[in-house]
């Protein structure tokens, strides 16, 4: 399975295409598009974690270009010292990007009838970059005629097809596309694990020398949390904790039903959960109703990054029961702020939590609340979670992040680009 073995933090740096040691060459340009908004959730976290690891790149030897499209990226870019530029996109491009996912024409195509009629693909092409990132899965890996290194997060319309949200009304037709052309159009793709890895070369025909293992890291807002939040004064003294829109995969009905089943011995237990009144938000409400959960469930919303540090701080334990992965960073997020974990034992997530974590089957509702119990009346296993989480923590951040990254531009530099 190439790789596939390798331990989550012992990915061999070495066998990247440096060998890994860094060439001293001339200086590189390096350019990054951010296209993700801050309601992206974690493609945004992931993205400000690319920026933070392209700001370190040594300035003797990298040139860095930064381009976005949301506004609110404006001071976050700032912030490291580096002048990006956003890319306005009018309702006549804005047409353009809809009819961009659905339409299978060839990318050779693509290329020449957008290379100066889109706002996008003009701006990147002149930049002259040696290579761009593009840290949000996007079109422009394979549409903008420049060097990419691109993304993918997860391939769970294959893995995970009974979920509506990744298969129906032709999603799942448009991700096959868009990920079979970025495996062929990009120089090199990134991924986050070493599952993700093995399901990628699995899937598509593409070179397994040219995708890169970058695990996740806890985002800035976490690392660096805020002195002060806002947090309702309704919330529970003691609670579990998921942060997740209300989306099928990510099981907000079979946690429901296991609270419900640790309430016949545990009156007090509580459950908050954070998320927009979207997706499947109705059915979660319902199912509180249904069960007679509804002094044992705290809804909260959107909650601002600014404020979530301290509902982990807070909490029992985040509890993560999401059919997808391959791994996820609200673990991770936990990890920094001392909140013990329990989250499925599903794909690459045993491999990102180590023996940091408590796992259960995501299916099985009566596993579900078995773990949960453990955790709400157990002190000392809670104490132990947090401790060995910090470890986990410890052992994979900013700083590898940064350097891990630099040394796949390399490798991915170092790539022929396709015919």
């Amino acid at each position: 399975m190439d790789g596939s073995h390798v331990g989550f933090y012992d990915w061999p740096l070495d066998e990247l295409r440096t060998g890994g040691v860094l060439p001293r060459t001339r200086m590189k340009h390096v350019g990054l598009f951010l296209g993700a908004s801050p309601t992206h959730g974690g493609v945004f976290q992931y993205s400000d974690a690319i920026l933070e690891a392209v700001a370190a790149m040594p300035a003797a030897d990298y040139t860095i270009v930064v381009k976005y499209l949301d506004p609110a990226w404006a001071p976050v870019v700032h912030s490291y010292g580096i002048r990006g530029q956003m890319i306005s996109r009018n309702a006549v491009v804005r047409v353009m990007d809809a009819i961009l996912w659905r339409l299978p024409l060839p990318v050779s195509m693509w290329r020449v009838c957008l290379a100066r009629l889109h706002s996008i693909t003009r701006a990147l092409a002149q930049s002259s970059c040696d290579i761009w990132i593009f840290p949000g899965q996007d079109i422009w890996t394979y549409l903008a005629p420049v060097a990419a290194l691109g993304t993918v997060h997860d391939l769970m319309h294959r893995y995970e097809s009974q979920f509506p949200e990744v298969s129906a009304r032709g999603i799942y037709r448009q991700r096959e596309r868009h990920y079979r052309r970025m495996c062929y159009w990009a120089k090199g793709i990134m991924v986050d694990s070493s599952i993700g890895r093995q399901q990628l070369v699995e899937s598509y025909p593409v070179d397994p020398r040219k995708v890169f293992v970058l695990p996740f890291i806890a985002p800035r807002h976490v690392r660096t949390p805020a002195s002060q939040s806002a947090l309702p004064r309704s919330l529970p003294v003691k609670y579990f904790f998921y942060p997740a829109q209300f989306w099928q995969h990510k099981n907000h009905v079979r946690l429901l039903r296991g609270v419900n089943i640790v309430r016949e011995r545990h009156p007090d237990v509580r459950i908050v959960f954070v998320g927009a009144r979207k997706n499947g938000y109705a059915a979660v409400r319902a199912e509180v109703a249904s069960l007679g959960l509804d002094e044992h469930v705290t809804f909260l919303d959107y909650v601002p990054d600014a404020d979530m540090p301290e509902l982990y701080r807070r909490a029992r334990a985040l509890v993560m029961p999401t059919f997808f992965g391959p791994t996820n960073i609200p673990q991770l997020e936990a990890f920094v702020l001392g909140c013990p974990v329990v989250t499925s034992r599903i794909y690459g997530i045993p491999e990102q939590v180590g023996d940091a974590a408590l796992l259960f089957d995501p299916n099985s509702t009566d596993e579900i609340a078995a773990t949960l119990e453990r955790l709400w009346s157990d002190d000392a296993l809670c104490a132990d979670l947090v401790e060995l989480g910090y470890l986990r923590a410890a052992s994979w951040g900013s700083r590898e992040f940064a350097k891990t990254l630099q040394r796949i531009v390399e490798s991915a530099l170092a790539e022929p680009s396709p015919a």
